[in-house]
């Protein structure tokens, strides 16, 4: 049952008086339910229950993480329908899309309590002592893993549960021994408070310390910006824009004891297609990438926003393909009216720039929510001369950029900002001679994709999702798969330290 109210740990708060509700985006009219946003008493009472908690939390092993993230993903399938009604009802997003990203969520949970059910992932290291070693002795060294802290979570727009709640950064941070607080997002403000009574639930069934979770509501940034200033905060998980990453970055950054914050903040993933393989399978590739342009409303971070090509015969027509096979593909709803708002906002900003053509676009009436799906072209020397066409437009939204040989190509992916991933499509003849465009890539992205879409992004071991800024905060970590938990510990070395005292796993 939804209350409107914060979760200060176990306790379900609404001490304030400000509040909000959420909007069903299908129907553009607010849902019922007014949301109560946290009061500073609140925040430091959220804040203060996680630094206590920590003291016992962190000491907990390995199985009993383990059974709290297995407890969490129990209780979230419990929700069954109530769950699904609520996302389906404050994003606007198919009922088949919610079943979807539950199951990715439940994954997640469960993958990081596989992951800390041994202490393999710490990446332990021994260094024994060698007493008669010439000219010094060498002393006994041995390297652990340790937590942070309290860390607090963004709750991110366009995945209600599985970069929410208790996405990726929530079950990285609790498996690490970290506890969380969450700063739900407004839009999903519901969907937020369901998943946090069932991360409730879980921490009471398996016995953790009150505190290692709480879930906060505020519109604006006056809540978030006072828990990345709360001094025993010790670390930031963000996922959004780059305007928003950026400010909790530098927040952070000003304190007196400045902390990492984690963003990953936007990528318009160039995607480079060969003439060869325009050539070999045009048809095909327009109507991959016409779906995977689309999919999802084009709301997701790894939408392929920057095609790249060289100009030669097939070109022309396929970039025709590719923007009807685009507007064929049904309007669909957006998260929410200011992700619409913000589509619009930055899809002119592209289309306004000299030598920006509109090569397709939807121009029926559509409700008020829903997104006009858009292919656009322009040339390699214009989209290097002007950074504004680097935009990224946030839904169903891709500029082709027809460069006049492989040289200028190179050129305008070095001009690009860090990106989440790069893809090329190429025929298998061509390989020895892709060493240029790799290279390049290899220097803006994170990931890359060999004829496929970048849209998708798998939780495993081997997953890097993050890139040179501002692709994400710090290129050296990822958001998505098991090395997402990275990001919340430190390494920590014990010399010459009694036996007895090691941790288990440091132990001979």
């Amino acid at each position: 049952m939804i209350t409107g109210k914060n979760y200060i740990g176990n306790r379900l708060s609404g001490e304030g008086v400000s509040s909000h509700r959420t909007v069903d985006p299908k129907l553009n009219i607010e849902n019922p339910t007014a949301f109560m946003e946290a009061t500073e008493d609140e925040i430091n009472e959220a804040v203060d229950l996680a630094a206590i908690a920590f003291q016992t939390f962190k000491k907990t092993s390995g199985e009993q993480r383990a059974d709290f993230l297995n407890a969490i993903a129990d209780e979230i399938l419990a929700l069954e329908d109530e769950l699904i009604q609520m996302f389906c009802l404050e994003s606007g997003l198919p009922e088949g899309r919610a079943v979807g990203e539950r199951g990715r969520t439940v994954f997640q949970l469960r993958s990081f309590a596989e992951l800390v059910s041994n202490e393999e992932w710490r990446n332990n290291v021994i260094d024994k002592a060698i007493p008669d070693r010439q000219p010094l002795p060498k002393p006994d060294i041995r390297k652990t893993s340790i937590p942070l802290g309290p860390v607090v979570v963004f709750a991110a727009s366009n995945f209600p549960l599985a970069f929410s709640t208790a996405g990726g950064d929530t079950a990285s941070a609790l498996a690490s021994g970290c506890p969380v607080i969450v700063k739900s997002h407004a839009m999903h403000s519901g969907t937020g408070e369901l998943v946090a009574s069932a991360i409730i639930k879980a921490a009471e069934r398996t016995g953790m310390p009150n505190g290692v979770f709480s879930n906060i509501t505020g519109r604006g940034r006056t809540v978030g910006t006072a828990l990345v200033k709360h001094p025993k905060v010790k670390a930031v998980g963000f996922t959004g824009s780059i305007s928003g990453g950026r400010a909790l970055y530098n927040l952070a950054a000003q304190r007196e004891e400045p902390i990492p914050v984690f963003a990953e903040m936007g990528s318009i993933n160039p995607v480079v297609i060969t003439p060869q393989a325009i050539a070999a399978r045009s048809e095909e590739i327009a109507s991959t990438y016409a779906g995977s342009i689309t999919l999802g409303t084009g709301q997701f971070c790894t939408n392929p926003g920057l095609i790249l090509t060289v100009e030669s015969e097939g070109v022309e027509d396929f970039v025709e393909d590719l923007a009807a096979k685009t507007v064929a593909i049904d309007p669909q709803c957006m998260l929410h009216p200011s992700i619409k708002s913000g589509f619009v906002q930055n899809e002119n900003i592209v289309t306004g720039q000299k030598g920006v053509s509109v090569v397709g676009r939807l121009e029926e009436s559509i409700d008020p929510n829903y997104a006009p799906s858009q292919i656009n072209a322009t040339s390699g020397a214009d989209f290097l001369a002007n950074p504004k066409m680097h935009t990224e437009v946030f839904g169903p939204f891709s500029l082709v950029v027809k460069s006049k040989d492989e040289e200028e190509l190179i050129a305008v992916i070095n001009s690009l900002e860090g990106q989440l991933t790069g893809t090329i499509l190429a025929e298998e003849s061509e390989l020895e001679n892709l060493e240029g465009i790799i290279d390049a890539l290899q220097n803006r992205v994170g990931r890359i994709i060999f004829n496929g879409v970048p849209t998708g992004v798998e939780v495993t071991g081997a997953m890097t999702h993050g890139g040179p800024y501002p692709a994400c905060s710090d290129s050296r970590f990822t958001a998505v798969g098991l090395g997402a938990i990275k990001r919340w510990v430190r390494p920590f070395s014990y010399q010459n330290w009694p036996k007895e005292l090691l941790p288990d796993a440091l132990k001979d």
